[in-house]
């Protein structure tokens, strides 16, 4: 199971929110790039990285930063916040992402997710976070009513094979992760052929072993935020964990 460092971006800085509120906002770097770079430096060999700017506002907004975060590590990254347009998924492939996280156009546009999904192939993923048991979209802000297991079996069905999945109530809380809900989320993903990354709540490597004790065939990677600003734990701490 991988550890995934994340880089959330808020008008140019590498911040964390609790419970994706952003009115309850920590900045940690005044430059994305030194976290990503911290990151790697540490042990990472992957990165998450969200523009919630761009989530919020439905449209890229910090794609320069994510680009250079592309060119400035030698790791694979996943980036997200803002993709509902073809076009858009397009320029962030091409600025050198490795994958493309949807959240929102995954909801109000199977077709586009199917379309980009039979044309990127791996490179497509689909961000099935929830608040209350439901999906939540637009940065977090708007909760609908399909289940996020719900989801994934259906856009598995469309091509899709990698889906991130947050709680969005642990989510920044260093609590814990919450487990009930990611087993019916990692099986639906599973029967579809398909792997899930989880995201959110976690502050100790106790917390890691529980995620890697779970035996989930389909989870193949943790997103790790605010334990690593904080150093709560390492980056190697966290791989060994996983491990």
């Amino acid at each position: 199971m991988k550890l995934l460092p994340a880089i959330d971006i808020r008008d140019g800085r590498a911040v964390r929110l609790v419970q994706g509120d952003y009115e309850r906002e920590t900045a940690f770097d005044a430059d994305p790039l030194e976290a990503a770079r911290r990151w790697v430096d540490g042990g990472a060999q992957e990165l998450h990285v969200v523009d919630l700017d761009g989530a919020r506002e439905g449209a890229p907004v910090n794609i320069e930063h994510v680009g250079r975060i592309c060119e400035g590590v030698e790791v694979p990254v996943q980036a997200g916040g803002g993709l509902r347009r073809a076009e858009d998924v397009a320029s962030l492939l091409d600025l050198g992402a490795e994958r493309a996280v949807l959240g929102t156009a995954a909801l109000s546009d199977p077709m586009l997710i199917e379309a980009l999904a039979a044309e990127h192939g791996p490179r497509i993923v689909v961000s099935a976070d929830a608040r209350g048991g439901r999906v939540a979209v637009e940065g977090w802000e708007r909760q609908s009513t399909i289940s996020s297991a719900e989801l994934v079996a259906g856009l598995a069905g469309r091509g899709v094979r990698r889906f991130v999945y947050t709680p969005v109530e642990v989510d920044g809380t260093l609590e814990g992760p919450e487990l009930r809900d990611l087993r019916s989320v990692a099986e639906s993903a599973e029967s579809a052929g398909a792997e899930l990354v989880y995201s959110g709540g976690v502050g100790t490597l106790e917390h890691l072993h529980a995620l890697a004790e779970l035996g989930l065939s389909a989870l193949t990677g943790v997103i790790v935020g605010r334990a690593l600003y904080e150093r709560r734990f390492t980056v190697a701490d966290a791989v060994a964990a996983l491990a």
